[in-house]
């Protein structure tokens, strides 16, 4: 199977798959729920599997585990798609299980395109708690 082929089959695997964060975000995001926007999620882009993405609006929104906290492989593939007219919005899994409203509120902000004049990225997020049972997160052995 070539490299586009591996990228659905994976994408398929980790709709099929997906962490409780992704879950209730999809329950948000999916049928046009939020504002009309359609979304997708665990979509292939370039090299890359983005977990929701919103093409009109360019924009893309990550449910990260604590894996994420300073990846390097993160911060290229964010570049990329920056790169490439998408805004990125990265949530810890804790804050959109324990607050899933204010994440939603900062995505429909981005979604109409309403500057707060905060980057997400700089927003204060607790360190987030250890990822739930179920989820693709590798625990250590």
């Amino acid at each position: 199977m070539g490299g586009r082929g591996r990228a659905l089959a994976r994408a398929r695997e980790m709709r099929t798959n997906p962490t409780e964060a992704e879950r209730a975000l999809w329950q948000a995001l999916r049928s046009k729920r939020l504002s009309g926007s359609k979304w997708k999620r665990q979509q292939p882009l370039g090299n890359y599997i983005v977990d929701f993405v919103c093409f009109d609006a360019r924009l893309i929104v990550e449910a990260d585990g604590s894996q994420h906290i300073g990846s390097a492989y993160d911060s290229e593939r964010d570049a990329w798609l920056k790169a490439n007219d998408f805004q990125v919005l990265r949530f810890y899994n804790n804050d959109v299980l324990a607050n899933i409203e204010s994440v939603l509120t900062s995505i429909l902000n981005a979604v109409n395109g309403s500057d707060t004049g905060i980057e997400p990225a700089s927003l204060p997020t607790p360190l987030p708690s250890p990822p739930p049972q179920g989820g693709r997160e590798q625990k250590a052995v």
